[in-house]
């Protein structure tokens, strides 16, 4: 098995971990966000849901990209774009309105606790993907692998929201921190639809985003 070979099975071993993951986070922020009645957590896990859609997308990429060296999306890359961009747009709706809802009923999350632990897990599992895939986009000098590394890093950027707004509920009772951590969730939840919706326009499987080009 020569090199290029190994490097494009980790990079879709890394694909399936990040998926496997993501749907384990999504049932258990879900579950655990819908019990607190957090929805920072709540839409924490919604959004790890659409990463699982994102996430085969990718996984079908790169087995395609180890076939040939064709960057170009193919059909089903393009659909899964879509489908987990207009996802991201109705996520964002959905946390705004809802954040709308809870200032106006002053309403308050049972307990913020398991945002934290979740959040921090969460931090230390995207960062260590993170590093791993840009590690082997660079060595197979793939764009689109090193993108994917680049839209881990947004996770991970939603991950310390969740800490922040977690932690500083439960330390100071704070009225508003988790509608505060839900309206940083929608923005990004916001920027990654645009960011799929750009990358179909343009036919690659790249980020155009700030955050994938500080990679």
């Amino acid at each position: 098995m020569d090199e290029r070979t190994k490097l494009f099975q980790k990079a879709f071993i890394l694909s399936i971990i990040t998926i496997t993951y993501n749907i384990l986070e999504g049932l258990i922020s879900t579950f655990l966000g819908y019990s607190d009645e957090t929805l920072a957590l709540f839409g924490f896990g919604l959004d790890s849901f659409i990463e699982v859609m994102s996430g085969i997308g990718i996984a079908h990429m790169i087995v395609r990209l180890k076939k040939n060296s064709y960057e170009k999306n193919d059909s089903f890359e393009n659909t899964a774009l879509r489908i987990t961009g207009v996802a991201f747009y109705l996520l964002t709706l959905g946390l705004v309105a809802t954040v709308i809802l809870n200032v106006y009923t002053g309403h308050r999350p049972e307990t913020t606790f398991w945002g934290i632990i979740i959040s921090v897990v969460s931090i230390i599992t995207m960062y260590f993907l993170m590093n791993a895939k840009l590690k082997t986009g660079i060595a197979l000098g793939s764009e689109p692998i090193i993108s994917d590394a680049g839209c881990t890093k947004v996770c991970l950027y939603m991950s310390v929201i969740l800490l922040l707004s977690s932690g500083l509920y439960e330390l100071t009772g704070f009225a508003y921190a988790d509608s505060i951590g839900a309206l940083g969730l929608a923005f990004y939840s916001f920027r990654e639809g645009q960011e799929c919706f750009e990358k179909v326009k343009s036919g690659i499987n790249t980020c155009s985003c700030h955050s994938c080009k500080n990679n």
